[in-house]
C-alpha cells in the first residue's frame, strides 16, 4: 500500500503512530513503514528479527527492546525531534526511555511512503522475506512531536487531532498486490 501524504514530508521533527497487529513472531524482520526518496531510505519503521522495534533515519537506526508485537492490536508511536535529537517509541500509551538519535537531521521531501514493505529502490526491489503479514492501520503523521498525554489520550480512544502529514481518514490509498482494505469503525 502506498500512502499519498498530504504535506511534503520535509521534516524537522515528527510523530508517527499506527495500529499493528502479526503473528509473525520472531520469525523474521518485517517492516511496517517506509519512506524512501530517489537515492536514500529516509525514515523506516522496522520490527527487528530479535523483537526489537526500530526507526532509521537515512542511516544507521535507532532500537528499541520493548515488548514484542503481537496478534493483539498494538497502538505504536514513534516521536523524533531534530533540534534536541530526542528518539522515543510508545507502546499501548506507554512510553520508552529518551534516545539521542540524528541531531540536526532533516527528513527529505520528494518520496514516496510504503506499508508492510521495503522498497530497496524507488519504489522497487521488493523483498518478500521482509514483507509484513497481518494488519497496519490507524496511520497518522504530524509535522511535531505530539505531547505525551495526547499519544496516551488517543491510545485510550479519545478523539485526538488527526495527522497533518498523514491522517488515515482521508489519506489516498494506493493498493498493490496481495492487500485488502477493510473499513471499520475505530
Amino acid at each position: 500500500v502506498e500512502m499519498i501524504p498530504q504535506k511534503n514530508l520535509n521534516l524537522r521533527s515528527f510523530t508517527l503512530c499506527m495500529r499493528v497487529a502479526t503473528e509473525l513472531s520472531g520469525r523474521r524482520e518485517v517492516i511496517l513503514f517506509a519512506y524512501r526518496t530517489r537515492n536514500h531510505d529516509e525514515l523506516h519503521v522496522w520490527r527487528e528479527l530479535d523483537g526489537r522495534l526500530s526507526f532509521y533515519l537515512a542511516g544507521d537506526g535507532v532500537l528499541f527492546k520493548v515488548p514484542e508485537l503481537g496478534a493483539l492490536q498494538t497502538h505504536l508511536c514513534v516521536t523524533w525531534d531534530s533540534t534536541s535529537g530526542l528518539a522515543a517509541l510508545f507502546l499501548d500509551g506507554k512510553r520508552s526511555l529518551s534516545k539521542i538519535y540524528r541531531r540536526g537531521h532533516t527528513v527529505r521531501a520528494g518520496g514516496r511512503v510504503i506499508l508492510g514493505q521495503d522498497p530497496d529502490s524507488f519504489l522497487g526491489d521488493f523483498d518478500s522475506d521482509q514483507s509484513f503479514v497481518g494488519e497496519i492501520f490507524d496511520v497518522n503523521m504530524w509535522d511535531t512531536v505530539l505531547a505525551d498525554s495526547v499519544i496516551q489520550g488517543m491510545f485510550a480512544g479519545k478523539r485526538e487531532p488527526r495527522g497533518n502529514v498523514f491522517d488515515w481518514e482521508s489519506t489516498e490509498l494506493r493498493i498493490n498486490g496481495d492487500v485488502k482494505v477493510v473499513t471499520r469503525e475505530l
